[in-house]
């Protein structure tokens, strides 16, 4: 997905609102295997190298504190669903704030690559496309490690993005 106006930045995210909150889809294909993919999102450690810091349970029904490179995001979250190596469910409430966020991951083997779908509900509707740009950064930092790659400067990619996204159109449902 492009924007014309940023033609040559790739989006890989759909934008829309429901019910006044803001929803953000992801896909994107991965050169790894779904175990590897599945581990590089659910292991604390290997999320410490792309992503951020995870202390707590991971596993169904766990709870976790975390905190994120890109964007500095920081809080808590319950894993709310659990299906490895296919779906993972989270809830994470960012500090001082009482309703959280509801984040959903989705993997499909594809030979011996992995499509992977994120889907994020409940921020807020006219925040929607800086979620936009910010989740791509995650899934971009994921694809760069998953190939041996390191993390990108985030705030110089969400200069880039979050115009792009802003030209996205939001679908209302």
């Amino acid at each position: 997905m492009t924007s014309k106006a940023h033609a040559d930045i790739r989006l890989l995210g759909s934008l829309r609102t429901e019910d006044s909150t803001g929803i953000v889809r992801m896909e994107d294909r991965y050169d790894t295997d779904i175990d590897d993919l599945w581990s590089a999102i659910t292991d604390p450690g290997r999320l410490a190298r792309w992503m951020g810091v995870f202390e707590g349970d991971l596993r169904p029904g766990g709870e976790y504190r975390a905190r994120y490179f890109a964007g500095g995001w920081e809080g808590t979250g319950r894993v709310e669903a659990c299906e490895p190596p296919r779906r993972l469910r989270v809830v994470g409430t960012e500090a001082g704030q009482v309703n959280g966020h509801v984040t959903e991951v989705t993997l499909r083997a594809d030979g011996d690559q992995t499509i992977l779908i994120l889907e994020v509900r409940g921020m807020p509707a006219d925040m929607v496309a800086a979620y936009g740009a910010g989740l791509q950064v995650h899934v971009e930092d994921l694809a760069a490690y998953v190939t041996g790659g390191e993390r990108c400067d985030s705030d110089a990619r969400m200069e880039v993005l979050f115009p792009a996204y802003q030209d996205v159109p939001i679908t209302h449902g």
